[in-house]
């Protein structure tokens, strides 16, 4: 599916969007581009003056109506192709996506018995079992098992993933196969409302999505169309008054090309290429807007684990404290191991068997595991024989160790500061009142995490690392990542708090999570990134979703969504800058004749009047599709300040704007004269 999406741009696709762009020639689809209506309206009337020259206009006049109708025809039509081939790519994508929704036969849980059903029959709530080479039959959760899924049909990627029942690896998509093992599985979405069906239903509607600041530059734009009428009805009496002949298809000419035709043209055509830049990374947005305001992030929130960090906390030492031994450690921490499915608990686990460490597995049969909470920041088993055995963050251990009436050793913070110095995790073990000693975890920084960050500090972006390390462990990662602040021993409510905070400063907030904890507080960021390995209640909480899986990818949406509203901007300065240009082509074009001195407006040296609003009107059609690719592919984002940002578009599209006209204009002359 990967290859799909980055071969969209097929000759079917481009022979479908030339048909749609007379399809779109419907003055009731039209009506939705005003900019473009205006100009509809304005071929249409020509035509009629072409058409029936005895009500309309005279008989010398039927050749330069003819011409101005083709080229203010193809001005629209150009205009159309470049939504049409944005459109086009979205239904490629939807129809590659159709290829993965099959009609699947579930296994459905009835009470005691198993009943095959059509996965359209399924309800949220329903439960099925799902083995070895059978489809997921829609979207859910497993509550049972473990098992080796593939997820090439959504992802493009071959290498199968783990989902296993518990933690924040328990989700599910419809229409993926199961390639190992067999697994239970909850359905958590009706018929079309599943993952695959929202996709199809976003990328198929994508052309009808507005977002706050389209909608906006759309009300500019109609502003400017209706100010620029105003003045071209108003120029008529007047040139009258002074005994100047303007022709309606030459006043016509004169507002086709001082409205802002070319923005006008591409600006549906932006948005949606956007929006088709962000599926094509693997990354579903639920909204045009969440891709849009991706692009003015101000603070970034980010999980330590998996994000900055590999996230393969690993136990590599057992590190005993007061007058415990080095066995006596790794035995209780191997006991509050044995139920634990984390990585981290299995990795105590192997340690164990990597240093040849023996513990009696019997004194856990029968014991009450307890899961790791975010608020406990802990783990561990209540033994059959009363005894209790707890491991997790120090401090929480030890309070935990205080409630039981025991004693903290001496050293324990010492050798647990030693450990996070050096950018580690130390885990406490404690059984009743007694800590035995530490589990020292490894964790590394991701190469070039520290020189991506830098870039976000070169776009105004603030970074703020969010751990359930301890303060010093934090501080440590945070300095060898490069973030600007971080959040040591974080709680779910804690992310929310710095989230409220930052928006009270006026500043739009993204951050990435997987679980259940997180969402709240993905609910609550502007952007909320949520990875599709990830809960159920994280992704419908978030606004997008990593098909990949892969939290560090928040970077590049907001690069993507800068990237998305300075193609909409550098294209909107352009198209204004325009004007300029075209201004002095048919202004001095309509009055030199009867006002001598209007010769001076005339810098590009036109060869007739006629040539002149020609030149200009074939250049305002022509434009249009030679910038659909720049609209399309989207202006090349460079990490820099917004007031540098600024500066550069002025100079480039603003300056380049002006200038490029005058020249194209003057080039288009030298041959229309020579016709004329």
């Amino acid at each position: 599916m990967a290859t799909t999406r980055n071969k969209l741009l097929t000759a079917a696709i481009v022979r479908r969007a030339i048909w749609d762009s007379f399809v779109k020639l419907n003055p009731v689809q039209m009506m939705k581009n005003p900019v473009m209506f205006v100009v509809e309206i304005g071929t249409f009337i020509v035509l009629l003056m072409t058409l029936i020259p005895g009500y309309f206009g005279t008989e010398e006049s039927i050749g330069f109506n003819l011409t101005v109708f083709l080229i203010l025809l193809f001005t629209v039509l150009f205009a159309n192709f470049a939504e049409a081939l944005a459109e086009g790519r979205g239904k490629a994508q939807a129809d590659s996506l159709k290829q993965s929704k099959k009609q699947i036969t579930a296994n459905k849980v009835s009470g005691v018995s198993v009943k095959q059903v059509p996965s359209t029959e399924l309800r949220k709530g329903d439960i099925v079992l799902v083995s070895q080479g059978e489809m997921i039959p829609g979207d859910g959760e497993v509550i049972e098992g473990l098992a080796s899924v593939d997820e090439s049909a959504i992802t493009g990627e071959s290498a199968p993933v783990i989902k296993e029942a518990g933690g924040d690896f328990s989700s599910v998509t419809g229409g993926t196969r199961v390639v190992s093992d067999r697994i239970t599985v909850r359905i958590t979405s009706d018929p079309g409302e599943s993952f695959i069906d929202r996709m199809i239903a976003l990328v198929e509607g994508a052309q009808r999505q507005k977002t706050p600041n389209e909608i906006a530059l759309n009300t500019l734009l109609t502003t400017l169309t209706l100010i620029f009428l105003i003045v071209v009805v108003t120029l008529a009496p007047l040139a009258n008054y002074l005994n100047i002949e303007l022709t309606v298809p030459v006043l016509i000419s004169l507002l086709v090309c001082l409205i802002p035709t070319t923005i006008g043209g591409l600006l549906s055509a932006i948005g949606i290429a956007g929006m088709d830049r962000v599926t094509r990374f693997n990354v579903l947005a639920m909204s045009g807007k969440a891709v849009e305001a991706s692009g003015d992030i101000g603070t970034m929130i980010l999980d330590k684990t998996g994000t900055i960090t590999f996230g393969n906390r690993m136990a590599s030492e057992f590190v005993p404290v007061g007058a415990s031994s080095m066995n006596t450690v790794a035995e209780w921490a191997a006991i509050s191991s044995i139920k634990d499915e984390t990585p981290e608990g299995r990795s105590v686990l192997e340690l164990m068997k990597k240093n040849g460490l023996a513990y009696d597995m019997a004194l856990a049969t029968g014991g009450e595991f307890i899961e790791f909470k975010a608020e406990t920041r802990m783990s561990g088993i209540d033994l059959p024989n009363g005894r209790k055995v707890r491991k997790g963050a120090v401090d929480a251990v030890k309070k935990w160790v205080e409630s039981q009436g025991g004693d903290v050793p001496s050293d324990l913070e010492a050798k647990g500061n030693a450990i996070a110095r050096v950018g580690g995790t130390p885990l406490a073990v404690a059984v009743d009142g007694q800590v035995y000693g530490l589990i020292y975890l490894k964790d590394t920084v991701k190469p070039g995490m520290k020189e991506r960050f830098e870039q976000l500090r070169q776009m105004g972006i603030k970074t703020i690392m969010c751990t359930g390390d301890n303060p010093l462990t934090a501080a440590t990662i945070a300095r060898e990542a490069g973030v600007d602040d971080f959040i040591a021993e974080s709680k779910p409510e804690d992310k929310i708090a710095v989230i409220r905070r930052e928006q009270a400063e006026g500043k739009l907030v993204a951050m990435t999570g997987d679980g259940t904890n997180d969402a709240p507080a993905l609910a609550q960021a502007d952007v909320g990134l949520a990875m599709n390995s990830g809960t159920v209640a994280a992704k419908e909480a978030a606004n997008m979703v990593d098909l990949d899986s892969d939290p560090s990818k928040l970077i590049e949406v907001v690069a993507i969504g800068k990237q998305l509203l300075m193609t909409r901007g550098a294209l909107t300065t352009f198209s204004i800058s325009n004007d300029v240009a075209k201004y002095f082509a048919i202004i001095p074009a309509m009055f030199t004749l009867a006002i001598p001195q209007m010769e001076a407006l005339n810098v590009m040296k036109l060869g007739s009047p006629l040539s002149a609003i020609l030149s200009a009107l074939i250049f305002n059609a022509i434009i249009i599709p030679l910038l659909i690719p720049l609209a399309m592919k989207g202006v090349k984002y460079k990490p820099m300040s917004s007031s540098k940002l600024l500066q550069r578009n002025i100079f480039v599209y603003g300056v380049g704007g002006i200038v490029v006209p005058f020249v194209g204009i003057k080039l288009i002359d030298l041959v229309v004269h020579v016709w004329i």
